[in-house]
């Protein structure tokens, strides 16, 4: 045990900044780039603040030619300079000076504010090297100014003749408290320019002096523009055309909510949030309400209009998969987790934005009823997509506690080579076919598994059925890269994975499922290019000793042609396969196998088409009969020749 006294001589008391300086992460989150540039949005935030309660419409930002020092100046109000009525000093110099002073803790100079602590202006003071304040307000120019927070001038009246107001205040952060005092550019610029978004009237101009570079933000789109700019930014494509917009003009019950959102094709959700233009990176109570809105309005509109397939569980994620969307909530009292003011913790706030948002959201999809079908699309596709891989991630699971040896397929002739760059998996239609198919194919590089049939249709199937088929099973097991959440594309075995089925009707269908089970529990293999569609020929046509191969009865016709326009008196032999299995070896070689002479379609889902795709597989494939009947209808007309 210490023998060593502890007395009130072991006490300190820090007075003035000097806490600040002592324990400066307390206040800026730390030392490093991110605590740097926060005495940038101190600064900047004090500004915006004037610009949002109606006193300021323009800011001016400078880095300066060495990198290590701004000037933030606006024409708002401009600090007050005359004698604070208790400290008796400038109450610039309060401000500047001591801890928890400011004109923002009642609601008489601003109704909202970033700014609440009264710590911000007194924190770069403290933490900068070099500080100089210059003030214009009451026809006068006045200037202090500081030195590690300390003041190490009076306030002057540096000039009588002004008309303008507004602050301006220079800093220089301090290289003995900051790992580098070297600002970024970027990351300042890109900041500047969020401001402008959510502050449709505020003009800003950066001035990168390094560069000598201007540039001016201005985007009196508001969030409705920066929306917009983050759908390109995040390259997603919307599923539906016109976004959510929800902005209240009044202060309600001391808060004001603007919010824009829309569903995108986007595997994630991305949402940004603001409490009095400051960007709370770690949600919040504001954020919790945001969601529960969606959630309760999303599903609203579902069960309204019966759009929720039976037997379908749909979760919170599947509603907000593929969100893109902003809120910025005003607030009289915000009361943030710590000074960096990244998470917001008012309670009141969750109840405020989820009872705003989820009574006009549900209005907005009952007048845009397309809007809200597009969107409740989205949702099922994701519900879909969440219980197919889970189901077959267990699936897979169940099947590697049995064995952890590579389990092939008995029907699987494979290939010699193990580089999955040059290996290919050609998926046959039936034994007859992959018997010609492993007498033709190139053995070193080219493997054949031969399916019984006609497959399950993944899309109608229970999902127990669909993991525990034996066709599909096989399919999974020669690809070896897992299904589902357990899909390893490392692990694939073949990097040409192609569907050779015959060229007509049955083995068009036949492709159709195979497809439809890939982009159901395998859509990885679809996205990443590695799923092809065989070309066989329908028919052989021979003519002047010369061999043609026509795809269908267009090609077919369009060769006769040919030949007939070159030589009319010659002898045409036109002979049609009824099936792969009818073709010699060295025919399905020639036509088919042969990288030199075959011809491939590769599968791709084009980003503008995946909507699209994904109601084209629920409605073909799915259970319910009325979505086929509407599309046969639609389409009737196309179809001039069916071959039944």
């Amino acid at each position: 045990m210490s023998t060593k006294t502890y007395t009130g001589k072991d006490i300190q008391v820090l007075e003035g900044l000097d806490p600040v300086r002592k324990r400066p992460g307390m206040y800026i989150g730390g030392t490093g780039k991110p605590g740097l540039h926060h005495l940038v949005w101190e600064i900047v935030d004090n500004a915006v603040d004037e610009a949002s309660n109606g006193h300021a419409t323009y800011i001016e930002v400078v880095l300066h030619r060495d990198g290590k020092s701004i000037t933030v100046t606006d024409n708002g109000r401009g600090i007050p300079v005359d004698l604070h009525p208790t400290k008796k000093i400038p109450t610039l110099q309060v401000i500047l000076t001591t801890l928890h002073a400011g004109g923002k803790f009642d609601n008489s100079n601003y109704i909202t504010s970033g700014g609440l602590h009264g710590v911000g202006a007194s924190v770069v003071n403290a933490l900068s090297e070099e500080l100089v304040a210059i003030i214009k307000r009451d026809g006068g120019t006045f200037e202090q100014h500081y030195a590690r927070g300390i003041p190490v001038s009076k306030l002057k009246k540096t000039s009588s003749t002004t008309r303008k107001t507004g602050t301006s205040i220079f800093f220089r952060p301090d290289s003995e408290i900051f790992e580098s005092t070297e600002f970024d550019a970027d990351r300042i610029r890109e900041a500047l320019e969020i401001k402008t978004y959510l502050n449709g009237a505020l003009r800003i101009v950066f001035k990168d002096e390094a560069k000598g570079e201007t540039l001016e933000f201005f985007h009196e789109g508001g969030i409705a523009e920066y929306q917009e700019y983050l759908l390109n930014d995040l390259n997603a494509r919307p599923v539906h055309e016109n976004a959510f917009l929800l902005k209240q003009d009044e202060i309600r019950l001391g808060s004001r909510v603007e919010l824009v959102l829309q569903w995108t094709e986007s595997p994630k959700e991305h949402i940004k949030s603001f409490v009095n233009g400051i960007p709370t990176v770690d949600g919040g109570t504001h954020e919790q309400g945001f969601r529960d809105a969606i959630r309760s309005a999303i599903r609203s509109y579902m069960d309204t209009h019966d759009l929720i397939p039976r037997k379908l569980d749909i979760g919170s994620d599947d509603i907000r998969e593929g969100i893109v969307g902003i809120i910025n909530l005003f607030m009289v009292d915000p009361q943030f987790q710590g000074q960096t003011k990244e998470k917001l913790n008012n309670p009141s706030a969750r109840a405020l934005v989820s009872g705003v948002l989820r009574l006009e959201l549900e209005q907005f999809l009952n007048r845009h009823p397309s809007t809200g079908d597009a969107i409740a699309t989205r949702v099922i596709q994701s519900a879909k997509a969440r219980h197919a891989s889970r189901a077959a991630a267990s699936s897979v699971r169940r099947k590697s506690n049995v064995s952890h040896r590579l389990n092939l397929p008995g029907k699987l002739a494979d290939c010699s080579s193990t580089d999955p760059t040059e290996s290919e998996l050609f998926i046959v239609e039936g034994d007859s076919a992959g018997g010609s198919a492993k007498q033709g194919r190139d053995r070193m590089y080219q493997a054949i598994l031969p399916l019984r049939g006609k497959v399950l249709n993944a899309e109608q199937a229970s999902l127990k059925k669909v993991v525990e088929n034996k066709e599909l099973s096989n399919i999974v097991l020669a690809l070896g890269c897992g299904i589902g959440e357990q899909l390893d594309l490392s692990r694939l075995r073949y990097h040409r994975i192609i569907l050779l089925m015959d060229a007509d009707t049955d083995g068009l269908h036949i492709t159709t499922l195979l497809l439809t089970f890939f982009y159901r529990y395998m859509r990885p293999l679809i996205d990443e290019g590695y799923i092809y569609i065989a070309q066989p020929p329908l028919f052989r046509i021979d003519a002047a000793k010369k061999t043609y191969w026509a795809l269908d009865e267009e090609d077919r016709d369009a060769i006769i042609a040919k030949i007939e326009s070159k030589n009319r008196k010659a002898k045409i032999d036109l002979q049609r396969f009824k099936g792969l299995g009818e073709m010699m070896p060295a025919t399905l070689k020639a036509t088919t196998l042969d990288p030199e002479k075959r011809r491939l379609l590769r599968v791709i889902i084009p980003d503008e088409f995946r909507l699209e795709t994904e109601n084209t597989i629920s409605d073909l494939m799915g259970k319910d009969p009325s979505a086929r009947f509407r599309f046969i209808m639609q389409h009737a007309y196309e179809a001039e020749d069916l071959d039944v």
